[in-house]
C-alpha cells in the first residue's frame, strides 16, 4: 500500500534524555494506524514529530528523518506540513469564548484558504458533517465554544482539522478524558473518517487499538518494538514483550 508518512531512523531527544531511539516505520494511505504503549514510552513524542510540532519545544531535539508522500517534511514549510498533517490533542481545546462556527472558520481565515462567505460557510458546514457534528450545532453555530460537551467540544476539534482538508489526521489519546457514549461516538468517527484520510491515533488502551486500527504499532521505552495488521499482532505477536503487553503483564 501506498505510504502517507514514514520516519527512517528517528530518534528524539528532550536535552540528554533519548525519548525516541531509531524507530523506522510506514504508515499506509486511508488507514487507521494506532500506535500503542504504556504511560512515558514516548508515544505523544513521536506523535509531535510527524507534523514538526516539536519544533516548539526549545529542548528537543530531532534526529532522522520524517517523510510526508516520500518528501521529507523538514524540506517543507511547517506551516504546509501542519495544515497537511492536522491534530488533535488528547484535552479538548477549542477558542472557549469564540463561537461554534468561528472555532472551525478560524484556520481557513488565516491560511486565506476561502474566497468568499458562502464558501466559508460551504466548508464549515461540510467539516461539521464530517465531524458528525452537525446535526448536533445547525441551530446554535454563533452559540460559544465552552457550551458543548466534552465530547462534542473534541469532535469540534476535529472539524477544525478538517477544514484544513490535510492528508493525515493526528490523534494523540482523543478519548482519554471522555465517557464511554462520547468515547463510542468518537471511534465510530474514526472508522469513518478513514475511508479518506489516514488517522494515526495515540493510545495506551490495546482494547481501543484493537477496535480502531488496521495497523499497529508497540512502543516501549522508545523503541519501537512490533508493527503490522492490527489483527496478526493481536492474535500471534512475534514478540514475547507485545504479548506481556497485550495480556497486562507489561504497562
Amino acid at each position: 500500500m501506498k505510504a502517507v508518512i514514514e520516519t527512517e531512523n528517528l530518534n528524539i531527544y528532550y536535552g540528554q534524555n533519548h525519548v525516541i531511539k531509531d524507530v523506522s516505520l510506514r504508515i499506509p494511505e486511508k488507514v487507521a494506524f494506532a500506535i500503542m504503549g504504556p504511560s512515558g514510552c514516548g508515544k505523544s513524542t513521536l506523535l509531535r514529530a510527524f507534523n514538526r510540532l516539536l519544533e516548539l519545544n526549545p529542548v528537543a531535539r530531532v534526529e532522522g528523518d520524517v517523510r510526508l508522500y516520500g518528501k521529507s517534511i523538514y524540506q517543507m514549510n511547517p506551516i504546509e506540513v501542519r495544515r497537511r498533517i492536522g491534530m488533535v490533542f488528547q484535552h479538548p481545546n477549542p477558542f472557549p469564548h469564540m463561537s461554534i462556527f468561528d472555532n472551525v472558520a478560524l484556520g481557513l481565515k488565516l491560511n486565506g484558504l476561502v474566497k468568499s462567505k458562502r464558501e466559508l460557510r460551504e466548508i464549515v458546514e461540510w467539516a461539521l458533517r464530517k465531524a458528525a457534528l452537525w446535526d448536533e450545532v445547525e441551530g446554535r453555530l454563533n452559540a460559544p465554544a465552552s457550551a458543548l460537551s466534552g465530547g462534542q467540544q473534541q469532535r469540534l476539534c476535529i472539524a477544525r482539522a478538517l477544514a484544513m482538508k490535510p492528508d493525515v489526521l493526528l490523534m494523540d489519546e482523543p478519548t482519554a478524558n471522555l465517557d464511554p457514549v462520547a468515547t463510542e461516538k468518537i471511534e465510530s468517527l474514526i472508522y469513518e473518517l478513514k475511508r479518506d484520510y489516514t488517522i494515526v491515533i495515540v493510545t495506551h488502551s490495546p482494547a481501543q487499538a484493537a477496535r480502531v486500527s488496521d495497523y499497529v504499532a508497540f512502543l516501549y521505552l522508545g523503541e519501537l518494538v512490533e508493527v503490522g495488521k492490527t489483527e496478526k499482532i493481536f492474535e500471534k505477536p512475534e514478540n514475547e514483550m507485545t504479548e506481556k503487553y497485550l495480556t497486562g503483564r507489561v504497562g
